[in-house]
C-alpha cells in the first residue's frame, strides 16, 4: 500500500519533537502502546519440551512463557502474587512446581496457586483466585509472542498479506542462534523505530547495503500498520570482501529455498516497536523498549535453520559481519538525531512520499496518546491530566 503524494497531504502530521524529550509521555506511551500490542519473547523452538520456560523483562512487565506437561504453551506475568517477587530468570528446564523465591509461594505449570508456607497464618482460604495471572499468547511461524493487555486483532490476521512472503523462509524449522544480544541507545524508542520504518536513508546512509542490495526505498503498509521492504542481492559483485563473498556463497548454500527467496532480503517492522529481518541463512529480530525520554534498550536475538555445514557457518559469519556494521550505523544515526532533536529550535521538516510508513506510526502514537498531537509539551506533571481531557472530548 504506497501512499499518494496527495494522500500524504491529507493524513496527520509527524510528531513534535518535545514527545521524544518527555519522559511522562514515554510512560504513558508504554502504558498504551507496548502494553496493549503484540511483544516477542522467543521462538517455539526454545520451549520445546514440558517444563520448558523462557523469561522476558518488559520495562514495567516481567513475562513467563512456560510449556506445561501437558504440552500446552502458556504465557504468564512472572510476579507472584503474594508480595511481587519475580517467579523465574532466564530460560531453562522447571521442576513440576514454579517456587517464589522469596517466601516460596509455589505455583502448578497452569499457573494455579500450587501452595502456601505457613497457611494457617492466612485469615482468607480462598486460593483460586491467586495464580499466576496469565497473558494472552499467540505462536506465529514459530515466532511466540505475548499482549499484556488482551484483545485486539491477532497476529495471524495482521501479517495475512504477507504469509505468501514468509512462509517460503521456513521461520518455524529456526532455532536460536545465541543468546539475545541488549544495547542501550541514547535516543527515544521512536527515533529508533522512524529510523527502521523508511529506506530513505538507506543510500547514504548504509554504503553496505547500498553495495550488496537493490533495495525497494518505497516499501509498503498494510491497514494494521505492519511495514516491509523486499531487498535483492545485487548480481554486481560488492567492492567489499565480506559482502562479495556473500553474493557469491548464498544463492547455491541456501539452495532449499526458491530461486527468488534465497536472493531477498525482506524486512519489517509491526508497531510500535519490532523489527523483523529475514534472510535466505537466518533472522534477526529486533525490539525497541523505552528507557525515560531520551534512552532506550535494543534486543536483538537471531534465528538460523539447523545446518552444519561448514559453509554455511562462513556465510552466517559474513551476515552477522555486514549486518553488525549496519546496526552500528542505525545507532549512529539514531543518536545523532536524538541530539539535534533536542535543540530547543528545532521543528521536524516535511517529509518525503519515501517515509509514508513513519507518518503511520505517527498516526499510531497520537490516536494511543492523543496529547502527543499537541504542538508543544502541556508540561510535565500535567500531561497525563491533558490527555485524559483530550480522551474524554475536552479541547
Amino acid at each position: 500500500m504506497k501512499p499518494t503524494p496527495d494522500a500524504m497531504s491529507q493524513a496527520t502530521r509527524p510528531l513534535a519533537a518535545w514527545t521524544y524529550q518527555s519522559a511522562e509521555l514515554a510512560e504513558l506511551e508504554y502504558e498504551t502502546l507496548f502494553r496493549t500490542s503484540w511483544q516477542f519473547v522467543c521462538h517455539v523452538n526454545e520451549v520445546p519440551k514440558p517444563r520448558d520456560y523462557f523469561t522476558l523483562d518488559l520495562p514495567r512487565d516481567p513475562v513467563l512463557v512456560l510449556r506445561g506437561d501437558d504440552g500446552v504453551l502458556r504465557a504468564f506475568l512472572n510476579v507472584c502474587r503474594h508480595r511481587g517477587a519475580k517467579v523465574l530468570d532466564g530460560n531453562a528446564t522447571c521442576k513440576a512446581r514454579l517456587t517464589c523465591p522469596y517466601h516460596g509461594w509455589s505455583y502448578h505449570l497452569d499457573g494455579s496457586l500450587a501452595g502456601r508456607p505457613s497457611e494457617s497464618t492466612f485469615a482468607n482460604p480462598e486460593t483460586a483466585q491467586l495464580g499466576l495471572r496469565p497473558l494472552e499468547i499467540e505462536v506465529f511461524c514459530g515466532l511466540v509472542f505475548v499482549r499484556i493487555v488482551p484483545g485486539g486483532v491477532s497476529l495471524r490476521d495482521m501479517w495475512k498479506e504477507y504469509l505468501p512472503l514468509i512462509e517460503p523462509y521456513q521461520l518455524e524449522d529456526m532455532v536460536s542462534l545465541e543468546a539475545a544480544g541488549y544495547e542501550e541507545w541514547k535516543c527515544n524508542w521512536k527515533v529508533g523505530v522512524d529510523n527502521n520504518l523508511e529506506n530513505y536513508h538507506v543510500p547514504l546512509g548504509h554504503p553496505g547495503y547500498q553495495r550488496l542490495l537493490d533495495s525497494d526505498i518505497t516499501g509498503f503498509m498494510n491497514q494494521h500498520g505492519v511495514a516491509g521492504s523486499l531487498s535483492v542481492l545485487r548480481p554486481q559483485p560488492s567492492s567489499n570482501w565480506a559482502e562479495r563473498m556473500y553474493q557469491q556463497m548464498a544463492p547455491g548454500l541456501n539452495s532449499n529455498l526458491s530461486a527468488k527467496v534465497r536472493n531477498t532480503w525482506s524486512f519489517f517492522t509491526m508497531p510500535p516497536n519490532t523489527g523483523l529481518d529475514i534472510y535466505g541463512d537466518s533472522m534477526d529480530l529486533f525490539q525497541f523498549f523505552p528507557l525515560g525520554a531520551q534512552r532506550c534498550r535494543v534486543r536483538y536475538p537471531i534465528y538460523v535453520r539447523p545446518d552444519t555445514r561448514r559453509e554455511m557457518k562462513v556465510l552466517r559469519y559474513l551476515n552477522a559481519r555486514i549486518n553488525r556494521q549496519v546496526g552500528a550505523e542505525d545507532r549512529a544515526l539514531c543518536e545523532r538525531v536524538q541530539l539535534g532533536i533536542n535543540s530547543k529550535d528545532f521543528a521536524f521538516g516535511p517529509l518525503s512520499s519515501y517515509e509514508h510508513c513513519v507518518l503511520d506510526m505517527h498516526a499510531r502514537v497520537q490516536a494511543a496518546c492523543p496529547v502527543s498531537a499537541l504542538e508543544s509539551n502541556p508540561g510535565e506533571g500535567v500531561l497525563r491530566e491533558r490527555n485524559s481531557s483530550l480522551c474524554a472530548g475536552a479541547t
